[in-house]
This record gives structure tokens, C-alpha cells and sequence, in this order.
């Protein structure tokens, strides 16, 4: 049971707290992990599709041990950071678990990266020990890391998964003894609120920073979006979101091995077809994705063949949620309890969740209210005073979610979290009277039209409802007479016919104010992305300067 304790709603100050009579988890990521393979041990716990292997708790369990003790026995330590550098696959997971046995700090890299943002990440954390697929499609990763490797002081060791090194390092936990292993990784001393992970954020501008997150962070998140799902180990849940991101290890990972669920992995990077395939074959029973992969997911050539009967719940995270397409994954999947969570990196990450009680509109106009043992408050950005109901302003959080810091960066974390521990998202958001929360766009999304605020979200929620649009973003663009004017950014549907400036404008004639209108419109088959799949709207607005030839 939960309950908010904001007071009287009336009061109409935006700020809501949750408690809970489920306390927080106040053991280690290991110790639940233990406990849970403990209680157990024959259900499955992880099915890497593509490579076809399959872990119950209990042999999940031994092959973590076996990395973690095999790691140790290579001069790793409690604090010590180890990279890992690869697309989703079971070793991913595996080196996950055996980090945290350890007390090693995991540093997430993204699949992306290319040679400089790689040397930045390795130095920047420190990693003495880095773990890395040896390619993924064209990039070859095992080339980039011996570019950057001498460039690399603290790198000590690379071990290369596939590899005679990545195997005879399992082997040296596998045939070890099993008294002395055990003995090994249980005198470890591992505080909670030590730190356990580093996830780089990706940033728009300059270098990215390091999320620090502790155990305490991580597990309880997962944990309790898990609950708010309604896991049991009954549960298979389907992750085509990368592990590299909160939404994988956290909310995909984590929140299965607190419940005894089990992770499903349908392909190494998100791919429609395959997911859908995975959750056929493995009947999962929760699916996650950002919208644009649910999208991908409902484009796919006779998706409604598919049996996804098995399908009760999921998530829905990482950008705004479209109307028109959450409303399809709750009749075309059958979804029906289907979850819109809120968050970022830096609170490890959601802060609001909806509930699988709440009516299908709550659950596709907002993002929930906020999560059990946590707090929110809606902002004036000037004042830094809290707003009242229903009107914007930015959006802050606090409670044991907060990641520790940027690692090694006091001066970007005092940017972000402030004197009471409140973490200022950088998001525009609206409370309304139950405490509910809709996320009208980023402060600096925010178009500024001859002196009117314009929120893109507004504007890109009226565009899905255009029979011919798939998808659509919407950007300010330099403008000399009103300073910035709108642009939409459109994918159309298969088949559909051309879209243009004149055509769009019609359409919204009479259904959005004047100044909402975009003044330009840009076809195209994809949009700028991050590979969690949010959209890049800064590559994108830099891009439609060129298009349209505008000054800068």
C-alpha cells in the first residue's frame, strides 16, 4: 500500500510525497540476489534468445560467483572500476551481478561510443579492467580499444568477450575451489550506500558526465517500479531497451531479480521483429520500450499475427509518450496494464510511475505520480519557489533515488542538486489536482514565439492525430521577426501521400492557436537519435538551420 501525504490538495502548492508500507530494501545488490536465488532456484532467471542460453536462479547464480571471484583473483577490488562495452547479451547481465558481488564499480558504456568519447570515459572513471564485446555490426571494437589503450594510463587489463581470455577467466571461478569461492566473496564488505555504478549521461553539449549510483539507488528503484507493475516470479519480462541505460539494468534487470521474474533478451540491439518474435516464443508477460520502438513494433508487416497473448504489462519510458500510440499498445498488444514511468539517469531513474489501477486516460495524458518513498515539487526555474497546481515550471525530485554525484565532478553535481538534496531535472512540468504529472517538454525545448511560450509536446501531440503521421517532433527555429518560429519534424505512414507546409497548416486551421502552427515542415525517415531513442532535438534543430538556410 502506498498513499500520497501531500496534505490538502486544495492547498494547491505542486509538490506530492509517497509513502509506503512496503519498507525500502536496505540490503545489497549480491545479498538481495543471493536471497532471491536462495528462494528460487529452479525458476528461469535469464534467456539470451539470439545466443540461445538459458539460466535458472541457480545457475545464473553460480556463473555470477564465478565471474566475481575470477575478477577478484585479477587484482580487482571493492571501488575498482570495470567497464563493460557492449550490446545486450547474457555476460552483460552476468558481469552486472558479479561487479556489484565484488563492491567494483560498473561503469556503463555506450555501444555508441566511438574512440574519443571512449578514451574520455575510460580516463575520466578510472577503469583499470575493461570488459568489451570484440565488434558490433560494422564497429570493431577491439580496434578502437587498442587506438585508445596506450592514451589509457589506469587501463590494466582488456578482456574481450568470445575470446580464449573471457573463457579461461570464467574458468578460473568455475573450477575454483567451491569452499574457498564461497568464502572469497562472502568476508567482502560492502556498505550499501556505496557506489556501484557509473552510467555517462549523454548530454547535448561538451563531454557527458558520470551518474554516480549507489546500491541503495539502483535495487530500490528497481525494486519498487517492479512492484508497481505488479511483478511475481511468475513474471518474464522482455528487454529490448539497452542495459547500458537505467531502463535495462535498473528497470529491466533489477526489478526482475528482486521479484524472482526472469530477464528475457530478445536480440543484441532493439530490433521490431525480433522482439516480437521473443515474446511469442518466450510468452513474456512485460514488455519494455520507448515509444519510438513500440512504434517500430506496430509498423511491423502483420504484427497482429503475432500471438502476444502472454503480454499484461510493461513500460513505456525514456521520452514522451504519444496519446495515439500508447492507446495502441493497449489494444493492438493487449498491454492492458501497461505502465508510463518518469525519470533520468541521475535518480536511478524514475520518479513517477503510473498505476495499474489508474484509467487508461491517466495513464496516456501523464506520467503517473510520484513513486513510493519519494518526493516531487514543480518549480518556478527564476524563483525557485513552488508553483501552484496547474501551472508549468520545472520539475525536481529528492528522496533515496538521488545518485551520489557526478564522479569527480563536485562542481556539475552542486549544478544539479542543491542544498536540500533536490535534484532539478531540467524538465517542464505540470501537477495537477491529484498529484499527477505531465511532462510538457525541456526547459530549453521551450519555443519562444514573439514573446508566447510554446510547448513542442502540445504541438506533437495534436500532429499524431493526423492520419498520415507516424510520428512527428517539433523544434524552435531562428527567426528574425518573432525570434524563434516552429518547425515539425514528420514520418509519415507507409503509403501516405505528401505532406506539405500549406497541406499541415490546414489541418491545424481551428484547432491550434495561430502561433502553434509549425511555419516549416520537414519530411523525413528518421529522426536524430540517441540509442535509447531519444530524439537529439539540438542535432536537429543545428540540421534545420542548414535545411532551411536560416542565419544562426
Amino acid at each position: 500500500m502506498w498513499g500520497n501525504t501531500m496534505g490538502d490538495k486544495r492547498a494547491e502548492l505542486s509538490y506530492a510525497s509517497a509513502v509506503s508500507g512496503t519498507p525500502l530494501l536496505g540490503d545489497t545488490i549480491g545479498g538481495n540476489f543471493d536471497r532471491t536465488a536462495a528462494a528460487f532456484p529452479g525458476r528461469l532467471a535469464l534467456v539470451d534468445v539470439p545466443a540461445g542460453l538459458r539460466y535458472t536462479y541457480a545457475e545464473l547464480k553460480d556463473e555470477v560467483d564465478a565471474l566475481a571471484y575470477a575478477i577478484g583473483e585479477r587484482g580487482i577490488s571493492k571501488g575498482d572500476r570495470v567497464g563493460i562495452w557492449s550490446p545486450n547479451r547474457a555476460e552483460w547481465t552476468i558481469t552486472q551481478y558479479a561487479t556489484a558481488k565484488l563492491g567494483a564499480i560498473l561503469v556503463n558504456i555506450n555501444p555508441a561510443y566511438r574512440t574519443s568519447e571512449l578514451e574520455f570515459v575510460l580516463n575520466q572513471s578510472g577503469c583499470s579492467l575493461l570488459i568489451a564485446a570484440p565488434r558490433l555490426k560494422t564497429s570493431d571494437y577491439a580496434a578502437m580499444i587498442a587506438e585508445v589503450r596506450p592514451r589509457c594510463p589506469a587501463l590494466e587489463q582488456v578482456v574481450l568477450l568470445d575470446s580464449v581470455e573471457w573463457r579461461e577467466l570464467l574458468d578460473t571461478g568455475k573450477y575454483a575451489d567451491l569452499a574457498v569461492r564461497n568464502a572469497t566473496l562472502e568476508n567482502i564488505q560492502l556498505s550499501t550506500d556505496d557506489p556501484i555504478n557509473i552510467q555517462y549521461t549523454s548530454g547535448t553539449t561538451g563531454f557527458p558526465k558520470g551518474a554516480t549510483l549507489s546500491h541503495h539507488n539502483i535495487l530500490n528503484n528497481g525494486f519498487f517500479v517492479g512492484e508497481l507493475c505488479g511483478y511475481t516470479e511468475a513474471d518474464r519480462i522482455c528487454i529490448p531497451v539497452p542495459f547500458y541505460h537505467c531502463f535495462g539494468m535498473v528497470m529491466g534487470n533489477l526489478a526482475a531479480t528482486t521479484h524472482g521474474a526472469a530477464m528475457i533478451i530478445p536480440a543484441p540491439v532493439f530490433d521490431p521483429v525480433r522482439t516480437l518474435e521473443a515474446v511469442q516464443s518466450e510468452r513474456c508477460t512485460s514488455l519494455y520500450g520507448v515509444p519510438t520502438m513500440f512504434i517500430a513494433e506496430l509498423a511491423v508487416p502483420g504484427v497482429d499475427a503475432y500471438d502476444l497473448t502472454s503480454l499484461r504489462t510493461g513500460i513505456m519510458a525514456g521520452s514522451p509518450c504519444p496519446v495515439e500510440v500508447m492507446k495502441q499498445v493497449i489494444d493492438r498488444m493487449g498491454m492492458s496494464e501497461v505502465s508510463i514511468c518518469y525519470g533520468m539517469t541521475e535518480t536511478s531513474p524514475v520518479s513517477t510511475q503510473t498505476r495499474v489501477d489508474d484509467s487508461v486516460e491517466r495513464r496516456v495524458a501523464t506520467v503517473g505520480r510520484v513513486g513510493p518513498h519519494l518526493e516531487v515539487k514543480v518549480i518556478d526555474p527564476a524563483t525557485g519557489l513552488t508553483v501552484r497546481r496547474g501551472v508549468p515550471g520545472e520539475l525536481c525530485t529528492r528522496g533515496y533515488s538521488v545518485m551520489l554525484g557526478y564522479w569527480r565532478q563536485p562542481d556539475k553535481t552542486s549544478e544539479v542538486i542543491d542544498a536540500a538534496r533536490w535534484m532539478h531535472t531540467g524538465d517542464l512540468a505540470v501537477m495537477d489536482d491529484d498529484g499527477y504529472l505531465s511532462i510538457t517538454g525541456r526547459i530549453k525545448d521551450m519555443v519562444i514565439r514573439g514573446g508566447e511560450n510554446i510547448y513542442p509536446r502540445e504541438v506533437e501531440e495534436f500532429l499524431y492525430t493526423h492520419p498520415d503521421i507516424l510520428d512527428a517532433q517539433v523544434i524552435g527555429v531562428p527567426d528574425a521577426k518573432y525570434g524563434e518560429e516552429l518547425m515539425a519534424w514528420i514520418r509519415l505512414r507507409p503509403g501516405a501521400a505528401a505532406l506539405t507546409p500549406e497541406s499541415l497548416r490546414e489541418f491545424c486551421a481551428g484547432k491550434l492557436a495561430h502561433y502553434k502552427i509549425p511555419r516549416y515542415v520537414h519530411v523525413t525517415d528518421e529522426f536524430p537519435m540517441t540509442v535509447t531513442g531519444k530524439v537529439r532535438k539540438v542535432e536537429m534543430r543545428e540540421k534545420s538551420v542548414e535545411i532551411l538556410s536560416l542565419p544562426r
